[in-house]
C-alpha cells in the first residue's frame, strides 16, 4: 500500500491504456475496468513532462492534503469544519478503515488527491474501487497529472482483484466529464440519495 508510481518509469505503461472506447454508451456514472493488459513497446504514453509521482500520504502531508481537500469541497460548495477533516485524515491512516489516499506530487509539491475504497458488487459475485474524490490543483490540472492518478488507480485496482473502478460527478463538471470520457466509460445508471433521517 506505500508503492509510489512515476510516469515514465518503468511499469507505468498503464497510463497508455487510459483511453474511452469507442462507441461507449453515456451517462453520468463512470467505471475502469481494472486489470487490462498494458500495451507492448511502441506506445505513446499519456505522459511526458513533467514527470509525476502517484504515492500514498504520510502524516507530514496534512498541510498540502488539507488544502487540496479544502478547495475540493469549496468547488461543490459543502461545508466541512475542521472536525470534519480531521476525521477523514484519521481514516486515511487507520490500517482498519475502507478509505484510503493517493496523492500527485510533481517537483516535491503536491497537487492533486484520490480517495478511493473497495465495495462488494455482489451481482457480479466480485469487489470494486470506489473513487469518492479526486481533485487536482488549478496550476496543475491539463499537464497530465488526471492520467498519473488514472493509471495509478488501475494499477492499484488490478492488484488488488477488482474488477472495475467507479465514481459519480456533477451533471455540470463538463470539464471533468471531458476527462472521464476519455478514460472511462459512461453508464445508464442514475444515483440517488435517500436521507436515513426522514420515514
Amino acid at each position: 500500500r506505500r508503492r509510489a508510481v512515476r510516469l515514465g518509469a518503468p511499469g507505468t505503461e498503464l497510463a497508455a491504456s487510459l483511453r474511452r472506447p469507442s462507441g461507449a454508451p453515456t451517462g453520468r456514472r463512470f467505471v475502469v475496468r481494472a486489470g487490462r493488459p498494458a500495451p507492448q513497446a511502441g506506445y505513446a504514453p499519456a505522459v511526458t513532462a513533467p514527470r509525476w509521482t502517484v504515492r500514498p500520504p504520510t502524516r507530514e502531508d496534512f498541510g498540502a492534503w488539507r488544502r487540496l481537500y479544502a478547495a475540493y469541497a469549496d468547488f461543490y460548495a459543502v461545508e466541512q469544519s475542521e472536525e470534519d477533516a480531521a476525521r477523514v485524515w484519521d481514516w486515511i491512516h487507520d490500517p482498519g478503515h475502507e478509505v484510503e489516499c493517493l496523492l500527485l506530487e510533481r517537483d516535491g509539491r503536491v497537487l492533486g488527491l484520490a480517495h478511493v475504497r473497495e465495495f462488494a458488487r455482489p451481482l457480479a459475485s466480485s469487489a470494486g474501487g470506489f473513487l469518492d474524490d479526486l481533485f487536482i490543483d488549478a496550476e496543475a490540472r491539463g499537464a497530465g497529472g488526471v492520467d498519473a492518478l488514472m493509471a495509478a488507480l488501475r494499477q492499484r485496482g488490478a492488484e488488488r482483484g477488482w474488477t472495475v473502478i467507479r465514481w459519480i460527478t456533477a451533471d455540470g463538471n463538463h470539464r471533468a466529464q471531458r476527462v472521464y470520457d476519455r478514460v472511462a466509460t459512461r453508464t445508464r445508471w442514475v444515483t440517488y440519495d435517500m436521507d436515513v433521517e426522514k420515514p
